[in-house]
Protein backbone atom coordinates (compact mmCIF):
# COMPACT_ATOMS: atom_id res chain seq x y z
CA UNK A 1 0.00 0.00 0.00
CA UNK A 2 2.93 2.31 1.06
CA UNK A 3 4.70 1.24 -2.35
CA UNK A 4 1.62 1.84 -4.45
CA UNK A 5 1.17 5.22 -2.68
CA UNK A 6 4.77 6.56 -3.47
CA UNK A 7 4.85 5.04 -6.43
CA UNK A 8 1.30 7.16 -7.59
CA UNK A 9 3.43 10.40 -5.52
CA UNK A 10 6.51 9.97 -7.65
CA UNK A 11 4.56 9.71 -11.23
CA UNK A 12 2.31 12.88 -9.70
CA UNK A 13 5.60 14.72 -9.16
CA UNK A 14 7.19 13.89 -12.21
CA UNK A 15 3.77 14.56 -14.31
CA UNK A 16 4.10 18.68 -12.98
CA UNK A 17 7.20 18.94 -13.16
CA UNK A 18 7.47 18.08 -16.72
CA UNK A 19 4.37 19.93 -17.23
CA UNK A 20 5.91 23.63 -15.66
CA UNK A 21 9.11 22.67 -18.41
CA UNK A 22 7.18 22.51 -21.44
CA UNK A 23 5.17 25.71 -20.04
CA UNK A 24 8.19 27.14 -19.79
CA UNK A 25 9.36 26.01 -23.38
CA UNK A 26 6.03 27.35 -24.49
CA UNK A 27 6.26 30.48 -22.68
CA UNK A 28 10.33 31.00 -24.19
CA UNK A 29 8.93 29.75 -27.90
CA UNK A 30 6.03 32.96 -27.48
CA UNK A 31 8.58 35.25 -26.27
CA UNK A 32 11.18 35.00 -28.63
CA UNK A 33 8.55 34.33 -31.54
CA UNK A 34 6.89 38.20 -30.42
CA UNK A 35 10.97 38.83 -29.91
CA UNK A 36 11.83 37.67 -33.61
CA UNK A 37 8.30 39.04 -35.45
CA UNK A 38 9.39 42.40 -33.79
CA UNK A 39 13.12 42.43 -34.81
CA UNK A 40 11.67 41.16 -38.60
CA UNK A 41 9.27 44.18 -38.83
CA UNK A 42 11.86 46.74 -38.09
CA UNK A 43 14.03 45.38 -40.08
CA UNK A 44 12.10 45.45 -42.84
CA UNK A 45 10.81 49.04 -42.14
CA UNK A 46 14.79 50.00 -42.16
CA UNK A 47 15.39 48.07 -45.66
CA UNK A 48 11.98 49.96 -47.03
CA UNK A 49 13.61 53.52 -45.34
CA UNK A 50 17.01 53.08 -46.86
CA UNK A 51 16.12 51.61 -50.45
CA UNK A 52 13.76 55.00 -50.46
CA UNK A 53 16.99 56.99 -49.72
CA UNK A 54 14.91 59.30 -47.11
CA UNK A 55 17.86 59.39 -44.58
CA UNK A 56 18.50 63.52 -45.30
CA UNK A 57 15.17 64.26 -46.00
CA UNK A 58 12.47 62.86 -43.56
CA UNK A 59 12.80 61.54 -40.19
CA UNK A 60 13.40 57.73 -39.18
CA UNK A 61 11.13 57.86 -36.50
CA UNK A 62 7.94 59.44 -38.87
CA UNK A 63 8.19 56.72 -41.13
CA UNK A 64 8.30 53.82 -38.90
CA UNK A 65 5.11 55.42 -37.87
CA UNK A 66 3.51 56.16 -41.24
CA UNK A 67 4.83 52.41 -42.65
CA UNK A 68 3.46 50.56 -39.75
CA UNK A 69 -0.19 52.66 -39.56
CA UNK A 70 0.08 51.79 -43.66
CA UNK A 71 0.63 48.41 -43.04
CA UNK A 72 -2.43 47.98 -40.51
CA UNK A 73 -4.38 50.15 -42.68
CA UNK A 74 -3.86 49.35 -46.52
CA UNK A 75 -3.27 45.71 -47.82
CA UNK A 76 -3.11 46.63 -51.43
CA UNK A 77 -2.53 50.02 -52.36
CA UNK A 78 1.14 50.62 -51.94
CA UNK A 79 1.07 54.55 -51.86
CA UNK A 80 1.96 55.86 -49.13
CA UNK A 81 2.09 59.94 -48.50
CA UNK A 82 3.82 61.23 -45.41
CA UNK A 83 3.27 65.02 -44.24
CA UNK A 84 6.20 66.28 -41.81
CA UNK A 85 4.60 68.78 -39.64
CA UNK A 86 7.95 69.31 -37.11
CA UNK A 87 9.50 70.67 -40.02
CA UNK A 88 8.59 74.17 -40.81
CA UNK A 89 6.61 75.31 -43.72
CA UNK A 90 9.57 76.52 -45.76
CA UNK A 91 10.61 72.75 -46.16
CA UNK A 92 9.66 70.44 -48.60
CA UNK A 93 7.88 68.20 -46.02
CA UNK A 94 5.08 66.47 -48.36
CA UNK A 95 6.20 63.02 -49.43
CA UNK A 96 4.49 60.55 -52.01
CA UNK A 97 6.23 57.04 -51.60
CA UNK A 98 5.19 54.60 -53.83
CA UNK A 99 6.60 51.42 -51.46
CA UNK A 100 6.13 48.50 -54.25
CA UNK A 101 9.12 49.85 -56.15
CA UNK A 102 10.70 51.63 -53.51
CA UNK A 103 10.00 55.33 -55.02
CA UNK A 104 10.09 58.80 -54.10
CA UNK A 105 7.49 59.80 -56.38
CA UNK A 106 6.81 63.82 -54.92
CA UNK A 107 8.46 65.78 -52.35
CA UNK A 108 7.05 69.49 -52.02
CA UNK A 109 5.79 72.35 -50.09
CA UNK A 110 2.35 72.34 -48.25
CA UNK A 111 0.60 74.56 -46.07
CA UNK A 112 -1.18 73.72 -42.82
CA UNK A 113 -4.06 75.73 -40.68
CA UNK A 114 -4.04 79.35 -40.29
CA UNK A 115 -4.34 78.74 -36.30
CA UNK A 116 -2.11 75.84 -36.35
CA UNK A 117 1.03 78.23 -36.26
CA UNK A 118 3.13 80.25 -38.04
CA UNK A 119 6.12 79.00 -40.00
CA UNK A 120 5.31 75.73 -37.77
CA UNK A 121 2.49 73.80 -37.07
CA UNK A 122 2.09 73.54 -33.24
CA UNK A 123 -1.40 73.60 -32.26
CA UNK A 124 -4.16 70.95 -33.58
CA UNK A 125 -7.57 70.39 -33.72
CA UNK A 126 -10.76 67.92 -34.78
CA UNK A 127 -13.30 70.76 -34.57
CA UNK A 128 -15.00 72.93 -37.27
CA UNK A 129 -13.83 76.22 -37.80
CA UNK A 130 -11.01 75.77 -35.74
CA UNK A 131 -8.81 76.47 -38.72
CA UNK A 132 -6.51 73.99 -37.63
CA UNK A 133 -4.87 70.82 -38.95
CA UNK A 134 -5.49 67.39 -37.68
CA UNK A 135 -2.62 64.91 -37.59
CA UNK A 136 -2.86 61.04 -37.86
CA UNK A 137 -3.96 58.80 -40.86
CA UNK A 138 -6.69 59.34 -43.26
CA UNK A 139 -7.04 57.40 -46.78
CA UNK A 140 -7.72 59.65 -49.57
CA UNK A 141 -11.32 59.04 -51.70
CA UNK A 142 -12.82 61.04 -54.59
CA UNK A 143 -12.03 63.88 -56.14
CA UNK A 144 -13.99 66.76 -57.42
CA UNK A 145 -14.11 70.53 -58.45
CA UNK A 146 -14.66 73.06 -55.76
CA UNK A 147 -13.61 76.67 -54.39
CA UNK A 148 -10.11 75.61 -54.36
CA UNK A 149 -9.99 73.86 -57.56
CA UNK A 150 -9.45 70.18 -58.14
CA UNK A 151 -9.58 68.74 -54.74
CA UNK A 152 -9.09 65.54 -53.31
CA UNK A 153 -11.25 64.30 -50.15
CA UNK A 154 -9.77 62.37 -46.85
CA UNK A 155 -11.33 60.39 -44.72
CA UNK A 156 -10.07 61.02 -41.13
CA UNK A 157 -9.46 57.39 -39.09
CA UNK A 158 -8.33 58.18 -35.92
CA UNK A 159 -11.64 58.82 -33.72
CA UNK A 160 -11.60 62.28 -31.60
CA UNK A 161 -8.18 63.19 -33.51
CA UNK A 162 -9.21 63.49 -37.32
CA UNK A 163 -12.78 61.71 -38.00
CA UNK A 164 -14.09 64.97 -38.38
CA UNK A 165 -12.22 65.85 -41.71
CA UNK A 166 -15.37 65.33 -43.74
CA UNK A 167 -17.61 67.78 -41.69
CA UNK A 168 -14.81 70.10 -41.66
CA UNK A 169 -14.27 69.78 -45.66
CA UNK A 170 -10.48 69.11 -45.11
CA UNK A 171 -9.22 68.47 -48.95
CA UNK A 172 -6.07 68.36 -50.30
CA UNK A 173 -6.61 71.21 -52.82
CA UNK A 174 -3.82 73.62 -54.94
CA UNK A 175 -3.32 77.13 -53.65
CA UNK A 176 -1.00 79.97 -54.44
CA UNK A 177 -0.29 80.75 -51.58
CA UNK A 178 1.41 77.15 -51.34
CA UNK A 179 4.62 77.83 -52.97
CA UNK A 180 8.37 79.22 -52.08
CA UNK A 181 8.14 82.20 -53.85
CA UNK A 182 5.57 83.56 -51.36
CA UNK A 183 7.75 82.20 -48.16
CA UNK A 184 10.64 84.34 -49.89
CA UNK A 185 8.95 87.38 -49.23
CA UNK A 186 6.65 86.76 -45.52
CA UNK A 187 9.49 83.90 -44.18
CA UNK A 188 6.76 81.26 -44.08
CA UNK A 189 3.89 79.73 -46.58
CA UNK A 190 0.94 80.81 -46.63
CA UNK A 191 -1.65 78.90 -44.35
CA UNK A 192 -5.10 77.13 -45.10
CA UNK A 193 -8.06 76.89 -42.81
CA UNK A 194 -6.78 73.30 -42.20
CA UNK A 195 -6.37 71.88 -45.85
CA UNK A 196 -3.08 70.33 -46.81
CA UNK A 197 -2.80 72.99 -49.24
CA UNK A 198 -0.32 72.16 -51.94
CA UNK A 199 1.64 74.50 -54.71
CA UNK A 200 -0.55 74.66 -58.12
CA UNK A 201 2.24 73.77 -60.26
CA UNK A 202 2.05 69.97 -58.68
CA UNK A 203 -1.29 69.78 -56.78
CA UNK A 204 -2.99 68.24 -59.85
CA UNK A 205 -0.72 65.05 -60.35
CA UNK A 206 0.14 64.55 -56.88
CA UNK A 207 -4.17 64.49 -56.25
CA UNK A 208 -4.22 62.08 -59.19
CA UNK A 209 -1.28 59.77 -58.10
CA UNK A 210 -2.53 59.80 -54.20
CA UNK A 211 -6.68 59.82 -55.08
CA UNK A 212 -9.46 56.79 -54.33
CA UNK A 213 -8.08 54.83 -51.14
CA UNK A 214 -4.50 55.43 -50.46
CA UNK A 215 -2.87 56.25 -46.97
CA UNK A 216 -2.25 59.80 -45.55
CA UNK A 217 -0.52 60.00 -42.01
CA UNK A 218 0.48 63.48 -40.99
CA UNK A 219 3.15 63.34 -38.46
CA UNK A 220 3.43 66.04 -35.21
CA UNK A 221 5.62 66.45 -32.35
CA UNK A 222 2.13 66.88 -30.04
CA UNK A 223 2.06 64.80 -26.73
CA UNK A 224 -1.69 64.40 -26.89
CA UNK A 225 -1.61 62.89 -30.66
CA UNK A 226 1.15 60.71 -29.01
CA UNK A 227 -0.90 59.27 -25.66
CA UNK A 228 -4.20 59.23 -28.46
CA UNK A 229 -3.53 57.58 -31.15
CA UNK A 230 -3.43 53.50 -31.28
CA UNK A 231 -1.15 53.96 -34.42
CA UNK A 232 1.55 55.52 -32.41
CA UNK A 233 1.20 53.39 -29.34
CA UNK A 234 1.63 50.66 -31.59
CA UNK A 235 4.93 51.69 -33.31
CA UNK A 236 6.40 52.23 -29.50
CA UNK A 237 6.74 48.90 -29.35
CA UNK A 238 9.45 48.61 -31.77
CA UNK A 239 11.53 51.02 -29.81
Amino acid sequence: MIKNNLSRFLFIFIYIISLNVVNGQEKNITYFSFRSEMYNSENEIKVAYDKLNLASQLDYNAFKIAYLGFKKIEKENPILTIIDFTKPSTEKRFFVLDLKNNKLLFNTYVAHGRNSGDTYAKYFSNEKNSYKSSPGFYKTETTYNGGNGYSLKLDGLENGINDHAKERAIVVHGASYANPNFAASTGRLGRSLGCPALPLSVSRPIIDTIKDGSVMYIHVNNPEYTRKSYFVKASNNFQ
